[in-house]
């Protein structure tokens, strides 16, 4: 019973994490129907930025215990990866839209730049990043239960990224274009939204989730240029789950794939509990095809 409460404790940092690098997902394939391969190297982008500011910035910023160049680290995270975004949607999706395929294979093409890129510069062995000492041991919540510091921190930070998201999409007048463009793109456009303008950004802020996702996962395990891809299909299993473009649905649809996936695994393996996973959104899906809360359209 123990072992199952830590696993299923640890099933929801890791649904927070398939959170993040799914809200982007999800909102580029609702709003433009585009499915981005290259989204798993934008999470290997937000690693290394972490990295590269633990190299550069943290004997600078009171060292590497202190934390500081980590909490910088974030939001510089999300610029980088938004940035990088936004030059792929302006450069290369943009001319695609309509071409489903066309865009798959393109994006996955960009995702093997970015991956060999990161091997031209940090090397293909993976690198550690370590962490602030203020996240090292555990919260003691009696009967021997020790929550991890890292974990909590992770947690917090997605609750704090959602709620921002949140407050973007429903309480400002970007997030009710974002919105009013998914639903209906034509009548948004003939009613003066610059939906270029919309796609560019939206595409640049779920590349830049992403990048966030890959800055809070160096805090649980090694980093290399692979990284993304070990998240890759997940994150595409709770856009589907959850129904495409839907805020509630993805947080719905990531915190149950994490726990599930984490609670099967302790009485199996990582690979059973996955088939397993797959299996029962299948069923899901075969009985609800829009997803736990699709977005209506009109």
């Amino acid at each position: 019973m123990d072992a199952l409460i830590l696993q299923a404790f640890n099933g929801i940092s890791l649904g927070s994490i398939l959170l993040l690098v799914s809200l982007g997902l999800a909102f580029a394939f609702g709003l433009m129907n585009v499915i981005n391969m290259a989204h798993g190297e934008f999470i290997m982008v937000g690693a290394y930025v972490a990295y590269v500011f633990q190299l550069l910035l943290a004997p600078a910023m009171g060292g590497v215990e202190a934390g500081l160049w980590f909490l910088a680290a974030i939001p510089a995270a999300f610029l980088v990866a938004a940035l990088l975004g936004g030059l792929m949607e302006t450069t290369l999706v943009r001319h695609l839209y309509g071409r489903p395929l066309d865009t798959l294979l393109a994006t996955w093409g960009v995702g093997l730049i970015l991956q060999q890129a990161a091997r031209s510069i940090f090397g293909a062995p993976n690198v550690n990043v370590v962490s602030p000492a203020w996240l090292n041991g555990g919260a003691d919540i009696g009967a021997g239960f020790l929550l991890s510091y890292k974990r909590i921190f992770i947690i917090g930070l997605v609750l704090l990224v959602v709620a921002a998201m949140y407050l973007y999409l429903y309480r400002t007048s970007q997030g009710r274009r974002l919105r009013a463009v998914m639903q209906n793109r034509e009548m948004a456009s003939c009613l003066g939204v610059r939906s270029r303008w919309v796609d560019v950004t939206t595409f640049a802020l779920g590349t830049g989730l992403a990048g966030v996702a890959g800055c809070a996962l160096t805090l649980i395990g090694p980093i290399g240029p692979s990284l993304g891809t070990f998240y890759i299909v997940d994150a595409f299993m709770v856009v589907v789950l959850g129904g495409v473009g839907s805020l509630p649905g993805t947080i719905l649809a990531a915190t149950a794939i994490g726990v599930t996936n984490t609670v099967l695994e302790l009485g199996t393996t990582a690979t059973v509990g996955k088939v397993l996973v797959l299996l029962a959104i299948i069923i899901f899906l075969q009985w609800k095809p829009s997803g736990l809360a699709a977005l209506q359209t009109r």
